[in-house]
């Protein structure tokens, strides 16, 4: 892999987001509407393809469905889970959006009918549509005894939003000397470096307020996203490895799958023990949010396979699905990753309705963790499509943060982070 400069990936990451410009030239004037694309899901894949596709050609109408008046940015969440964020910071609205054109309907999405070409939403009405971009993030998959009424005692909160205040609310009022449990999740899931930056977060507010405490992570997995970083990170701030450690990783070989939960006990058990504490996060293995898998639009690994040139679906002609519920194998369920697939497709479903062929893509890939509020770490990667090889897409460059870096490095990633944040969440919602 080559070595890939800050100056070098802000460039490829820009011609990146120019392709869903790219592949229908210059905007349309808008005489009538022809075509009618429907997104679904108003998050980092499915707002970003939906003002794309109007930027691209203002003469096709695109309909947002969106059960949620507000979008909560998952990334940086954990910082509000730790105490040192408000939630509001993380609340986005759509007038952006309508600033492009974009007919935006708060409701939920309740069927697709990939034969008649039709979504219908909770009030009953039903859209007719020439295309239509999936992009409704996850549902979990279950955990004895985890169940709806569970998640209001061990939060997951890796959907942002009352379930983040809420850990934040366990986390503050956790007895001083009980520990914070977290039960990771198996691959393949939501931002796979989140639990452990969650983790590392929590520890920090931890030696800061309760001493006595320590983070436990309870892991089906035996490695992890940026495990030498992290864990390089845990030494130096808060003593892994050693008997005062304020952070325990159980990997999977060593005990630690969790295969039940007892909420009413606040207890969660292991093939071979059982851990108890006030305040218990159960982060559940994940798959493609329920409207997918209802449309058909998954297979038996529970996400749905999709063209990686485009993200059309394998298994229904004229329905693009992005973001974390698309099986987008090489590419990580991370929220750039999906603000670079709703680009791709908005190019894509553009150049579909116009006749014309679709443009080569590449997509971006950009991800920083803290490890504390001064102490930031990062991977960036740009990834190309080869048609010769189809069923993956190949990093073409990529960088991650030096291992030996010094304190003033570390301190600037934290800064990037921010940065990274602002500028993604204006490009999206902007």
């Amino acid at each position: 892999m080559s070595k890939l400069t800050r100056r070098s990936f802000v460039k490829l990451a820009g011609g990146a987001a120019a392709v869903g410009l790219a592949a229908g030239g210059a905007p349309a004037i808008a005489n009538s509407h022809k075509h009618h694309v429907i997104v679904i899901g108003g998050g980092y894949g499915g707002a970003i393809a939906a003002k794309y596709i109007r930027m691209a050609d203002s003469s096709i109408m695109v309909t947002l469905i969106e059960q949620n008046q507000y979008y909560y940015s998952c990334p940086l969440s954990n910082w509000v889970v730790a105490g040192f964020r408000n939630l509001n910071v993380q609340k986005w609205g759509y007038d952006g959006l309508k600033g492009h054109g974009v007919n935006v309907v708060h409701e939920k999405a309740t069927k697709i009918d990939p034969v008649s070409k039709t979504v219908t939403i909770a009030s009953g009405k039903t859209f007719k549509y020439n295309r239509l971009v999936v992009s409704p993030g996850i549902s979990f998959r279950g955990i004895e005894g985890y169940d709806e009424s569970a998640t209001h005692m061990m939060p997951h909160a890796w959907k942002a939003g009352p379930q983040t205040t809420q850990l934040a609310k366990q986390l503050k009022a956790m007895k001083n000397g009980d520990p914070f449990i977290m039960v990771a999740p198996p691959n393949p899931f939501r931002c796979p470096p989140g639990p452990y930056e969650r983790a590392s977060l929590v520890a920090h507010y931890l030696k800061k307020h309760k001493p006595k405490s320590k983070v436990l992570i309870l892991d089906p997995k035996d490695k992890f996203s940026k495990f030498g970083l992290f864990t390089g990170g845990w030494k130096k701030l808060y003593g892994y490895g050693t008997d005062n450690s304020m952070i325990e990783w159980v990997p999977g070989g060593e005990g630690g799958k969790v295969t039940r939960v007892d909420a009413k006990s606040m207890k969660v058990y292991t093939d071979l023990d059982e851990f108890s504490s006030s305040c218990i996060n159960v982060i559940p293995a994940q798959k493609a949010n329920m409207i997918a898998e209802s449309a058909g639009l998954t297979d038996d690994s529970g996400w749905c396979p999709v063209n990686l040139e485009t993200f059309e679906s394998k298994l229904h002609a004229g329905v693009y699905v992005i973001g974390d519920a698309s099986a987008a194998n090489g590419l990580p369920k991370s929220g750039y990753a999906a603000n670079s697939e709703g680009k791709v497709c908005a190019a894509a479903v553009v150049a579909s309705l116009r006749g014309k062929p679709v443009p080569t893509p590449s997509y971006v890939n950009t991800c920083y963790s803290m490890i504390s509020p001064d102490y930031g770490i990062s991977v960036a990667a740009v990834y190309k499509f080869d048609p010769a090889k189809p069923e993956k897409v190949h990093s073409v460059s990529g960088g991650l943060s030096p291992s030996d870096a010094p304190d003033f490095i570390r301190k600037q990633e934290a800064m990037y982070n921010e940065s990274w944040y602002q500028s993604i969440m204006s490009d999206t919602f902007g």
